[in-house]
């Protein structure tokens, strides 16, 4: 090979090597060749979507910080439009996740990007962004209806204060009896003789009632002073 070849060889080598490292405008779409040779294929652009999300996904809710504590925390961030928690339909009890919606969806993607593992009562919340498309439509059944806690005390003081039938009266009579006659054998096992009298006053109080009465025997028994 000739001095005149090799230097038109080096030329043509420069020549790529530029054409590689600016290409023209007609090669902007080859982005790519396929390994089995042809021609090149341009791949799609894919389009940014705008950030349009304002419901949020907040799990791991610690105890104790439920509707009223989570809106006084985030409406430092942004307005608050709904706030709901998951809770169970018999006892009320937080099923510790929940959803809120902002205003704006700026608000909620930075609610999303410092909440997320943020260390809250020894829990690491998991905030995530939900797609409009994605939030279900029953997803604020029940939102303006918020927990109130059960008076447990009173549901109990109403049932154990029930007026009970002759027949709830003997199965209740019958409980009692073989809890007491339980309790009478382990004491005698234990080598003690003992009676309980309040077991035996409650007993002949029963048979009293019971006697010729198939009417509902009340629960409580009022004696006139005289």
């Amino acid at each position: 090979m000739g001095a005149k070849a090799k230097k038109s060889m080096m030329k043509k080598l420069k020549k790529g090597s530029t054409q590689l490292s600016a290409p023209s405008h007609k090669d902007e779409a080859k982005d790519f060749l396929p390994l089995e040779g042809g021609p090149a294929r341009k791949l799609p652009v894919s389009e940014k979507r705008e950030n349009t999300a304002k419901v949020l996904y907040i799990g791991r809710i610690p105890h104790g910080f439920y509707e009223n504590e989570m809106e006084a925390f985030f409406k430092q961030f942004g307005t608050i439009k709904r706030l709901r928690i998951a809770r169970n339909k018999k006892t009320g009890k937080s099923k510790h996740f929940g959803f809120i919606e902002f205003q704006s969806p700026e608000v909620a993607k930075i609610v999303a990007d410092t909440m997320h593992n943020y260390l809250l009562f020894e829990h690491l919340l998991q905030v995530y962004p939900i797609p409009p498309e994605h939030v279900h439509p029953k997803l604020w059944k029940g939102v303006n209806r918020w927990y109130k806690p059960l008076n447990w005390v009173q549901i109990e003081r109403k049932q154990h204060n029930k007026e009970r039938t002759f027949e709830e009266h003997n199965k209740l009579v019958e409980r009692i009896m073989k809890r007491a006659e339980k309790r009478r054998k382990r004491i005698e096992a234990a080598g003690i003789d003992y009676d309980c009298p309040e077991v035996q006053k409650f007993a002949a109080w029963i048979a009293i009632l019971q006697v010729g009465s198939n009417q509902p025997a009340p629960k409580k028994i009022i004696f006139d002073e005289d």
